[in-house]
């Protein structure tokens, strides 16, 4: 296997169930050097667990899901811009442009070295994170134009080194 992709959409409950029978497998790919990119849900799933719901996720990455203050309409559902804290692979090429969210929670990770971008939305959370072979994206790039493409491109560029 070259890549793994955890697409974002669903709750963390049933992401979390969906993959119990997958999570050996994941592991020893992630542990081979494969890289593994996870979308909104999918990048909440790297994570150890979530206020949305019981379940573990793959514990790929130290930190919580939270779920976004109360005084915020949520979901967050639509454009907002990135903040690049620190260069990163798969944001190569990328402006602080605006990308596409749609989310009720964010991950709030342990280590805060992993964050690489950052999105305002009545507080500051990762939308970006990145550990050796491990990416993770809140929002979905494949809904947010050339921009998205783009790091669907450098996902893709990782993949083959």
């Amino acid at each position: 296997m070259d890549a793994i992709v955890l697409p974002g959409v669903g709750n963390f409950k049933a992401g979390s169930r969906n993959l119990r029978f997958l999570r050996s497998e994941i592991f020893r790919l992630v542990e081979a050097g494969v890289p593994l990119f996870g979308i909104c849900l999918g990048m909440q799933l790297l994570f150890q667990d979530s206020e949305e719901g019981p379940g573990s996720g793959l514990r790929l990455l130290k930190g919580r899901v939270l779920r976004l203050p109360k005084h915020v309409k949520t979901p967050h559902m639509g454009w907002n811009t990135l903040k690049i804290s620190k260069p990163c692979d798969l944001l190569d090429g990328i402006d602080e442009g605006d990308y596409y969210f749609v989310h009720s929670y964010y991950a709030s990770p342990t280590n805060r070295d992993i964050i690489v971008a950052k999105t305002d939305y009545g507080l500051s959370f990762a939308s970006v994170v990145a550990k050796g072979n491990i990416y993770g994206a809140q929002f979905h790039p494949e809904k947010s134009g050339k921009p998205g493409e783009r790091i669907l491109r450098n996902f893709a560029e990782i993949v083959k080194k």
